[in-house]
């Protein structure tokens, strides 16, 4: 099997407060250029979306622009810059540090359909 599809034409956008997700569906991947304005924050802009206290996806990202901060649960945390690649489990919280704008790149299973969409 192969696939390509272009990420200038998404196949869904998803608009929240401050940020929104264009993603690219194929077989056994999404493929998400999430973009975050300073003053996001998951629990603020996505969580009353979600119906969950914190994010429960999966992320496995490369961060193209900003910074941002993430929090776990188990009260893990880090921040992220450009050109850093993180993975993120279920359980966390994250935000936009600074004045710039969040620019990440996002590879996921299938479980990505759901991030941000209303419960």
């Amino acid at each position: 099997m192969l696939e390509v599809k272009p990420i200038d034409k998404p196949d869904e956008r998803r608009d929240f407060p401050r940020g929104h997700l264009e993603a690219v569906h194929m077989t056994d991947l999404d493929f998400a250029v999430a973009t975050f304005e300073p003053g996001w924050r998951w629990t603020e802009s996505v969580a009353s979306i979600a119906g969950t206290d914190t994010c429960q996806m999966h992320h496995n990202c490369y961060m193209v622009q900003g910074r941002m901060h993430i929090r776990m649960d188990d009260g893990g945390e880090s921040e992220v810059g450009p050109g850093d690649v993180f993975v993120c489990s279920p359980g966390h919280d994250a935000w936009v540090v600074g004045d710039e704008q969040v620019v990440v790149y996002d590879f996921q299973g299938q479980t990505a359909r759901e991030y941000a969409k209303q419960k």
